[in-house]
């Protein structure tokens, strides 16, 4: 486990650090353009960058979005300015040039993640899962005093929340991640919001009403720390931060898990494993597959080859108790 780090309220550019300012100030430039993107799966922006005319970039969109190569000249003075300062450019050959972050929106919001392709150990993920959280989120009922998102990567499925929380946690093991998502929070303007290193719970003290968590759900054989769910069938993070979730909510607290089950001879496994916990006296919880087939390349991988279909599903579970 990582060593406890706090940071609190990065409402204002001031709160950001200097190194971070640029990529704060490149996100409020975007946002002030009208700049717009909803990011696709891994698969499907490779598709659709292998196309003949899709090979570099030609537009804003096409650098911070689609994570195509480019020359300066795509790019307005000031934004390029930005990214240079921020040192997140990637010099490529011939004096192509390539941004190693990209902006995608989710509601009126913009977050920061990784550029396209997410091959670094701690890289920040920003994908479909992402909105799909956001919307399980929105779902559920009422407003929380205080919330946690596990795992939160670029923190955006907290900071989603919005005014329905009065006092947000996010917090990852990556200090990336910490680093991405307190330039997000500042980006979209969140008060009370907390940031804290953690494994899980473990290094989050006082009471809780709201624990949610979209945490990695795959096998990845390059154990990167956004992907790799841990145990056999990537299932072992979910488990325990249901585990955790349920042992610390205060009564009436609500835990919300987003993740991948792997179904094996027609029994979701992830389930299996959760019904000890939510099956407890005092725990209502409401199980839901909400996709039947995700990630179908995974299943060509060694770890997966008795796996049937990866689906997605939400688990819901109020303590009363």
């Amino acid at each position: 486990m990582r060593a406890l780090t706090r940071f609190t309220r990065p409402s204002k550019a001031d709160e950001v650090t200097l190194q971070d300012e640029p990529l704060l100030q490149l996100g409020r430039a975007l946002r002030a353009s009208g700049y717009r993107f909803i990011t696709v799966t891994p698969e499907t922006h490779r598709r659709v960058n292998e196309r003949p005319s899709s090979e570099v970039a030609r537009s804003v969109r096409d650098v911070f979005g689609w994570s195509r190569p480019f020359t300066p000249e795509v790019l307005p003075r000031h934004l390029f300015s930005l990214l240079e300062r921020a040192e997140m450019l990637e010099y490529l050959t011939n004096g192509w040039l390539r941004s190693l972050v990209r902006f995608s929106s989710l509601g009126e919001g913009l977050y920061l993640h990784d550029a396209y392709p997410t091959l670094g150990e701690d890289s920040v993920f920003f994908g479909p899962d992402t909105y799909r959280f956001a919307a399980l989120l929105a779902r559920v009922p009422g407003k929380f005093q205080r919330a946690v998102d596990l795992g939160c990567g670029s923190g955006a499925g907290g900071l989603s929340m919005g005014a329905r929380v009065g006092s947000l946690v996010l917090s990852d093991v990556s200090t990336r991640a910490l680093r991405f998502s307190r330039i997000n929070a500042a980006l979209n303007e969140a008060p009370q919001v907390e940031f804290l290193a953690s494994d899980g719970l473990r290094g989050i003290p006082g009471g809780v009403d709201l624990v949610m968590a979209n945490p990695p759900y795959l096998v990845d054989e390059r154990s990167r720390t956004y992907r790799h769910g841990g145990g056999s069938y990537g299932i072992e993070l979910s488990v325990r931060f249901t585990r955790e979730a349920l042992e610390r909510l205060s009564p009436g607290g609500t835990f919300v898990l987003y993740s991948g089950a792997p179904v094996v001879d027609g029994e979701d496994q992830l389930r299996a494993a959760l019904l000890p916990f939510i099956t407890r006296p005092g725990v209502q919880a409401h199980y839901e597959e909400l996709d039947p087939d995700v990630f179908s390349e995974e299943l060509e991988n060694r770890p997966y080859a008795n796996v049937e279909r990866l689906a997605v599903v939400s688990l819901v579970a109020t303590r009363s108790t």
